[in-house]
């Protein structure tokens, strides 16, 4: 049960329908006027995550580097902690692209390229199971010499192997108007 009046509620919908009217301030495009991310786009977002994911595992590999060149452990524990680190590498890498599509459906590559990853109802971010499927998708669709990610050139809505999978879409996000103060008769 909803605690504000349906009365309430309708007033609010007019007044944020009468605000994405006004002049300055950003209207939120339907789901039949939105506009899929191209290939370059989608790649060069993918390329700012990779570079955020691979930065923050070289700062903590030569963090633990360091720490572990001043104890002199035998060979066989440097190559059981290598293993440890790399599966916490895969871990993190995983954990990230999943972070960010069930949250905001934006990394951070993806904020910078002003893309987002919805739904194929376009209805909003995915689940944690989804997003975790779409990043397996994303590898599958690497391996056949990126077969995958080029088969979106072909589909009317952009999407490539891994949106398949996923039941996903990758559109251009709606930019707000910064420094668009709200109309304050309206709220």
């Amino acid at each position: 049960m909803s605690a504000t009046p349906p009365d309430v509620r309708t007033a609010q919908a007019r007044a944020q329908q009468a605000r994405f009217g006004q002049p300055g301030v950003a209207t939120p495009p339907r789901a039949s006027e939105r506009r899929y991310a191209g290939l370059v786009t989608r790649a060069l977002a993918f390329a700012i995550d990779g570079a955020i994911v691979n930065a923050a595992a070289l700062a903590v590999g030569v963090v633990v580097g360091l720490g572990l060149s001043i104890l002199h452990l035998p060979e066989t524990a440097d190559v059981v902690i290598a293993a440890i680190l790399g599966g916490l590498w895969v871990l993190w890498t995983v954990s990230y692209f999943a972070f960010f599509w069930s949250t905001t459906g934006q990394t951070p590559g993806a904020r910078v390229m002003q893309i987002r990853v919805l739904d194929a109802g376009e209805r909003g971010p995915l689940k944690v199971r989804r997003a975790i499927l779409r990043f397996a998708g994303v590898i599958l669709a690497a391996i056949p010499l990126l077969a995958g990610f080029v088969m979106m050139l072909w589909d009317d809505r952009g999407r490539c192997l891994q949106d398949r999978l996923a039941r996903t879409v990758v559109v251009e996000a709606a930019v707000e108007t910064a420094g668009a103060a709200p109309d304050r008769r309206a709220l």
